[in-house]
């Protein structure tokens, strides 16, 4: 069983930065496939960006979006940049117990509560 939690989002100014972090627990962090999806209202839920061995990320937040992680802290960033009003929403963190890599929210197999992201105009 992994939980996580995630932190750092709030209300930014279109053109403004913020990281969001992802506090994993258990042992096998560094095994798992890590993603991080957004939902605005009214909409799917939708891949942002994932990392096991590469990275990847969708089209509309490539350049501006960077993953990472830090195994020995078990956590996931994402640092955002250059945020655009299209960017609010809620973003969630997740886990697949694999390292194979995946786009799709139905291959993770734990999530986080969410954290808001708002980005005005």
């Amino acid at each position: 069983q992994v939980q996580l939690v995630e932190s750092g989002g709030g209300l930014v100014q279109a053109g403004g930065s913020l990281r969001l972090s992802c506090a994993a627990s258990g042992r096998a962090f560094s095994r798992y496939t890590m993603g991080w999806f957004r939902q605005a209202p009214g909409k799917e839920r939708e891949f942002v960006a994932a990392i096991n061995w590469r990275t990847d990320y969708a089209d509309s937040v490539k350049g501006r979006f960077t993953i990472s992680r830090d195994n020995a802290k078990n956590t996931v960033y994402l640092q955002m940049h250059s945020l655009k009003p299209e960017d609010t929403a809620v973003y969630y963190c997740a886990a697949r117990g694999s390292y194979n890599f995946s786009y799709y929210r139905h291959d993770y197999d734990y999530w986080g509560q969410g954290t808001q992201v708002t980005v005005s105009s």
